[in-house]
């Protein structure tokens, strides 16, 4: 884990690549109080030593399937599924019986090869149930924003405002035409392994793209409109909810469907939903 010293920084984004229905704005200085902040997402590798030591079994075992990306399942797969398993609008997304985080894309599928790569197919419950056997905890959307920053505020990435700059790739997302084409230009078709691209300057891994990364807070895209000490002062969003917050982005960000791989971008999902683009890491108080 790294350590943060908190205090003062801005939060947020308002311009031309905001989603005002998600709550981006407005721009607000936010205070913090110092923690701890994994360096990486958690990975298969760690979440099999927690289910090991405590038998856990995740929604999607309990539940029997999870979500998988289309790009990710086989061509006659996909044509068996199509007709009943896809989601209404987003059709590139499968419900696959037997997906879970050990076999992320179904029967068949393994993680052998990718015990570096950041555990997908976990919901927020048992992203939650990691961290307390860990002793730690999820950040706030504050905390996990300001980790994410680093020393550069106002920026559009950790490293500056171009994705790209000088043409290197800095993080793992969609390359390509999408949903149908990924050229993997950037080196990962799918997930990358936890520590793979540069290190941010303060120390972390992969915050942008990747995969999402769960954190504490209920969302609402209106709660933190109105300036007070509840969302000034280590803000933890509204006090409940429907869904959880959301950040960093995916391997299937694209500025023509999802950019929301920008520091100040958001999303969320319910706390029990499990996809192949979704992880988490784990804070903790000092």
């Amino acid at each position: 884990m790294i350590q943060l010293e908190g205090g003062k920084y801005l939060m947020g984004y308002v311009g031309p690549e905001e989603s005002q229905s998600d709550g981006e704005g407005p721009v607000r200085e936010v205070t913090l109080d110092p923690f701890w902040l994994d360096q990486t997402a958690v990975s298969n590798e760690q979440f099999e030593q927690f289910v090991q030591a405590t038998n856990y079994l995740t929604e999607s075992e309990r539940f029997g399937w999870a979500y998988v990306f289309i790009g990710q399942l086989s061509k006659s797969k996909q044509r068996k599924l199509r007709e009943t398993k896809t989601v209404p609008g987003l059709q590139w997304w499968y419900a696959i019986d037997g997906a879970y985080w050990r076999k992320p894309e179904g029967p068949g599928s393994t993680i052998k090869k990718r015990m570096d790569h950041p555990v997908v197919s976990v919901s927020w419950n048992d992203a939650v149930a990691y961290a307390r056997w860990a002793g730690k905890r999820l950040p706030t959307e504050a905390e996990w924003e300001y980790a994410a920053r680093g020393p550069s505020e106002g920026s559009m990435y950790p490293w500056g405002s171009d994705l790209e700059p000088n043409g290197k790739h800095r993080c793992n997302v969609w390359q390509g035409d999408f949903p149908l084409t990924n050229t993997a230009e950037d080196g990962y078709e799918w997930t990358a392994p936890v520590r793979a691209f540069r290190k941010m300057d303060w120390g972390f891994y992969n915050m942008i793209g990747n995969v999402w990364e769960w954190t504490a807070d209920w969302f609402s895209p209106t709660w933190h409109v109105t300036p007070s000490v509840a969302t000034r002062v280590n803000p933890q969003g509204p006090p409940t909810g429907e869904s959880r917050v959301m950040k960093g982005g995916s391997f299937l960000c694209h500025t023509s469907y999802c950019n929301r791989y920008r520091l100040g971008a958001r999303t969320a999902n319910a706390s029990d939903s499990a996809t192949t683009n979704l992880g988490f890491r784990c804070a903790r108080d000092i």
